[in-house]
This record gives structure tokens, C-alpha cells and sequence, in this order.
């Protein structure tokens, strides 16, 4: 077997079907009996209709059993085991099995069919005997990481996973979130490490926050930080200056390990971006009431925040008041889809695609702002206007379709639109990374076959079409100045 095809197997072609089950009343010592007498790593626990409840394995008896001090005679399975039974489809991936196992912390996963009856069980070992690159070998190497250099040779492999799994055909969906996986495990990582051997005595009643991309979970090989700092209010001034200390070596930390510094100071490091709660309720209000470029591309960037570490509740607080706000002022909004509308995709007169004709970058064009800037902003703004905050691009867009606020055909031509645009950046991205070459968001059309220049002129003809639904929606042509 290649090892590039391993990826690609369904399930059922791997996965074990003798299922070995328990009673969730039975002692743990007979359950671990059973484990010994047939040599499973694991056993499945059913109710007494026969269905699978929790699965107990070798790390439940080491971790709870033996490490808890439970007597193993007394003790029930439904006491130690692990709830509930995650699961994929008999006919999804190897490599959706492994995400799934990542995102988990699992080293088992159960088999479902189309009933979502379990029917097997799949074990990482099974996975890493067909495939030795997995991200779960890179989750490993980022919990074992005890320095900044061992995190920064983690970011290189996590770069030459994503080339090797993007030229081996994974969709670009599931490298996004195989991605965002990837790289919140490793961030938070480098905060435990700071954290123990830095700041020990780091003050609780903060949060650090990705925004952009990597709030919506949409990062791709170029990625660079869009990040802030929120903590409670009437935090004493010492607690204050620990934090804005952290900030300072967290981000110089983020560069040291691969992860590039915002060219335009998004970061919590800048007190712009580190703010008490009240702080940035205010910079909200401002920002609404003066719907200036830059305020709108701040407000932006906050309505995809999501919390990578420390309390969310702060979060929680502050996306409520986002949400209000826009709630109440439409002309805002309504500011927001201009802006989207500037970004006019590169369409020549007869529908040909207008690629640069001079500069470094001549005979190519820009994808993020040909396409994928008006699709992820536009969709926002409408979600915005829904009272809905966060969530990636195709969340927000499904979300969109349930309320009817947008067609079915144009939820379906927008993901299609969305899923290519982004499948070109990330291809050329990741053929840039192998050259050895600082990837961008640049493509050549002449570089496409006649099919792919075909579906990329579409995909930019869907962009402009839902520029018209915006310009008609928010009644753009009212708008003075």
C-alpha cells in the first residue's frame, strides 16, 4: 500500500468488528478480565437495551482505577469509563477517523453505519501501521514540548503535513480545520510553557483572543497573528502590568515560533488591542458610532474573536454587546457592506479574468481580495444583522439558508465559490512553501488548465452576484457619502 493512499480509505475497510461489551453494572475487574482473556485494549459498555453508552480502556484503568485508589472488585465500569462513544461513518476517511481522534484526545474511535448503529472500532495504532505521518504524532510532540525551540520545530512539521496532506488530496475544508487544530494546540502549549517557567504567579480574570481567520477557524499557511487581550474590570493596577508583561513576551514568543507578527499591530502586545471588558465595550460604541475604514475593519476583526485561552465568560459578555449594538444601527451595517463592495472581483466586460498588468505581481491576482474578502465579510455582516457572532464562513452561510434570508441555490453557488477560491490560495500556498518561498494569496489564471480557469471565472461571477444582493439588501445606492 502507498503511503499517500492511506488517507483515503473508508473506514470499514480497517475498522475491527468484533466488538467485545460489558454491563455497565459489571465490576470493572470482570470487564478488565474480559480485556485481558481476548486481548483488547478496550471494552464497550451497553445499557440494558444493548445500547453503547461508554467505552473503558487501559487508560481508565491506569488513570482512575489504579491511580484513584478504587477497589476494581467494587467499582462499576459505568464509574470509570469514558462517555460517550465518539464515532465516525463506515464511510468516512482514515484521515476524518484521525482528525476526529485529534480533536479528541482519543486513541479509539467507534465505527457507525448509516443507522448510526455501532458496528466497529478503529485504534490509532491501526491508522499509524498504514500512515506514519498523522497528526496525532504532532499533538504528541506539542504536549511534550518543554521549550519554544522544540514548539518551533513542531510549527515546521505542522507545515510540511499540511503540503504533504494538501498534494495528496485532503479537502480543503478539513486541512482548515486539521489546521486551526493544530495550531490552537500549539499556542496554547507555548502559554502552559510561559506560563511555568515565567509567570507563575499570572493573574486569572483575562482572556486571550485570536480574531480574523483564526477566530473563524479559516487559517491557511499564511496566517499571521490577529490577536487581544481582555480582562475584567477593577483588576488592581499590579495585575494589570503582569498581564501587559505576558503580552509583551507571548506575542515576541508566537514570532519566535514561526507564527509572523500582524503588519498592522493586531496584537495583544499593542494597548490598543488589551482592554478591560468596560474598555472594549467603549472602543465598540466609538467604533459604531463612526463608521470610518478603520473602525469598521476593528469591529471586523472583533466579530470573529474567539477565546484561545483564559476565561471566556469575558468573551461571552462582550459578544453580547456586539451583537446589540449592531442590532441597533442598520446604517453601520449597511457602512459594512460598502466596504465589502469595493472589492470588486477582477471581471473584464465580457466576463474574462483582469489579472495585474504591471508591479511584482503582474499577471496574477490577489485571491483574498478578488473573492474571499467579500464572501467571509458579506456573509458576516448579513449573520451580523441576524444577531448571529461567530462561526466560520460556511457556519454562518448555512445559518443564513435555515432563516431564510438567503436563497437555497445562492447558500449552495456561495460554498462552492468559497471552498475554490480557497482551495487555489491554500494549493498555491502550499507549492510556494515546498519551493521554499514565503507563501501569499496570489495565482496566476494562466497558470490553471481550461477547467480550473473556467470554475475560478464562475466562482468570481458568484462573488459579484452576491455583491449585488448586498448593494440591493442594504440599500447601498442610499447611501451618502
Amino acid at each position: 500500500m502507498y503511503e499517500e493512499s492511506a488517507f483515503f480509505l473508508p473506514v470499514r475497510d480497517t475498522c475491527h468488528r468484533n466488538l467485545y461489551t460489558c454491563s455497565l453494572d459489571d465490576s470493572v475487574v470482570s470487564a478488565a478480565v474480559t480485556m485481558r482473556d481476548v486481548g483488547i485494549p478496550s471494552i464497550i459498555a451497553c445499557n440494558h437495551n444493548g445500547e453503547p453508552v461508554g467505552i473503558m480502556t487501559d487508560h481508565d484503568l491506569r488513570c482512575k482505577v489504579v491511580a484513584g485508589g478504587l477497589d476494581p472488585r467494587v467499582a462499576r465500569v459505568q464509574e470509570v469509563m469514558t462517555t460517550p462513544v465518539i464515532a465516525v461513518q463506515e464511510d468516512d476517511t482514515l484521515f476524518e477517523a484521525l482528525y476526529q481522534m485529534s480533536r479528541n484526545r482519543i486513541r479509539r474511535i467507534g465505527v457507525v453505519d448509516a443507522n448510526n448503529k455501532l458496528v466497529g472500532i478503529i485504534n490509532e495504532t491501526d491508522v499509524i501501521r498504514l500512515q506514519n505521518r498523522s497528526p496525532q504524532t504532532l499533538l504528541r510532540a506539542i504536549d511534550e514540548a518543554d521549550s519554544i525551540g522544540e514548539l518551533r520545530t513542531v510549527q515546521t512539521d505542522i507545515e510540511d503535513l499540511i503540503v504533504f496532506l494538501s498534494r495528496n488530496g485532503v479537502r480543503t475544508k478539513d486541512l482548515a480545520r486539521l489546521i486551526a487544530l493544530l495550531n490552537d494546540q500549539l499556542s496554547q502549549r507555548l502559554i502552559a510553557i510561559l506560563q511555568k517557567d515565567q509567570f507563575p504567579d499570572l493573574p486569572d480574570g483575562f482572556a486571550f483572543l485570536v480574531l480574523g481567520s483564526e477566530g473563524r477557524r479559516e487559517q491557511t499557511l499564511k496566517t499571521d497573528q490577529d490577536n487581544a487581550i481582555i480582562y475584567r474590570d477593577r483588576l488592581s493596577s499590579d495585575k494589570i502590568r503582569q498581564i501587559e508583561a505576558f503580552s509583551h513576551t507571548l506575542i515576541a514568543a508566537l514570532i519566535e515560533i514561526g507564527v509572523p507578527e500582524c503588519p498592522g499591530g493586531i496584537m495583544a502586545r499593542n494597548e490598543f488591542w488589551r482592554r478591560s471588558l468596560s474598555g472594549w465595550q467603549e472602543a465598540i460604541d466609538a467604533w459604531v458610532a463612526v463608521p470610518s475604514g478603520d473602525n469598521i475593519v476593528n469591529f471586523s476583526m472583533f466579530s470573529d474573536m474567539r477565546t484561545l485561552w483564559g476565561d471566556p465568560s469575558l468573551e461571552q459578555s462582550l459578544r453580547e454587546h456586539i451583537v446589540k449594538r449592531a442590532s441597533e444601527n442598520g446604517l453601520f451595517l449597511a457602512r459594512m457592506a460598502a466596504n465589502v463592495c469595493r472589492f470588486v472581483p477582477p471581471l473584464g466586460f465580457f466576463g474574462g479574468i483582469k489579472a495585474q498588468k504591471q508591479g511584482e505581481h503582474a499577471g496574477m491576482i490577489d485571491l483574498k481580495k478578488a473573492g474571499i474578502f467579500a464572501l467571509t465579510e458579506g456573509i458576516k455582516t448579513l449573520a451580523l444583522e441576524a444577531g448571529v457572532l461567530g462561526g466560520s464562513t460556511r457556519d454562518k452561510l448555512l445559518l443564513l439558508g435555515e432563516r431564510g434570508i438567503l436563497k437555497d441555490k445562492q447558500v449552495n453557488d456561495l460554498e462552492a465559490a468559497f471552498t475554490l477560491l480557497s482551495f487555489f490560495r491554500l494549493r498555491g500556498q502550499v507549492d510556494s512553501t515546498a519551493d521554499g518561498k514565503d507563501p501569499d494569496n496570489f495565482i496566476s489564471p494562466d497558470s490553471l488548465n481550461r477547467v480550473e480557469k473556467a470554475r475560478l471565472q464562475t466562482a468570481l461571477e458568484v462573488v459579484r452576484s452576491f455583491e449585488d444582493t448586498l448593494k440591493a439588501h442594504f440599500q447601498l445606492g442610499l447611501l451618502t457619502g
